[in-house]
């Protein structure tokens, strides 16, 4: 059944007017449909399009510096999530602010590869040795490290509080050179931290 809207009451319908409906004028024009489309319409690409590629090309390099300086710095918002805590920055000031074996390494296996273009076997015998001896020497310093560095952290954090691969993370930040390492050290050499 329809209803006759002339015998239908306010009450009745369930509604209630609004102000602005109510009111006279909205105080300008009804803007056209051509007028609306024109105001909506936004090019997707810009025109210029060359120069719109090297604006995002420049605000992008200038991201990625602020990243990278960032990283080395040791900002935490800018670090990796493998680098990211307060252990881990306790970590790398340990590793940091100690001398370890593994960190001369990779000079020394520039040296044996230089010393194995010489003919002598007696001087190939001897730098592959030395190598050997000074790669079991830091492997052996890296486990030491990590033990004490492990004892420290249980002191420092309390003994459930100390991360999973905690050692892991020392030794291979040990075994690489200093200047290398990334973030960079924030401490000096036997400046250990608290």
């Amino acid at each position: 059944m329809a209803r006759n809207p002339q015998n239908s009451t306010d009450g009745d319908a369930g509604y209630e007017l609004n102000a602005d409906s109510v009111s006279g004028s909205k105080g300008r024009p009804t803007p056209t449909r051509k007028e609306k489309e024109e105001a909506r319409k936004r090019p997707l690409v810009s025109n210029d399009r060359a120069e719109a590629r090297r604006r995002a090309r420049a605000a992008a390099q200038i991201e990625r510096d602020k990243a990278r300086v960032g990283m080395a710095s040791g900002v935490e918002r800018y670090l990796p999530l493998r680098d990211r805590g307060v252990q881990k920055k306790y970590v790398r000031d340990y590793v940091d602010a100690r001398t370890s074996i593994g960190e001369f390494l990779i000079p020394l296996m520039f040296l044996v590869i230089l010393l194995s273009l010489f003919p002598q076997i007696e001087l190939q015998f001897a730098s592959t040795a030395l190598i050997l001896f000074f790669f079991l020497a830091a492997i052996i310093d890296a486990v030491i490290m990590g033990l004490l560095l492990r004892r420290r952290m249980r002191l420092k954090f309390g003994e459930t509080k100390v991360e999973n691969g905690i050692r892991w993370y020392a030794g291979v930040r040990a075994f690489q050179l200093r200047l290398m390492r990334i973030p960079k050290p924030q401490v000096k050499r036997g400046q250990y931290p608290a």
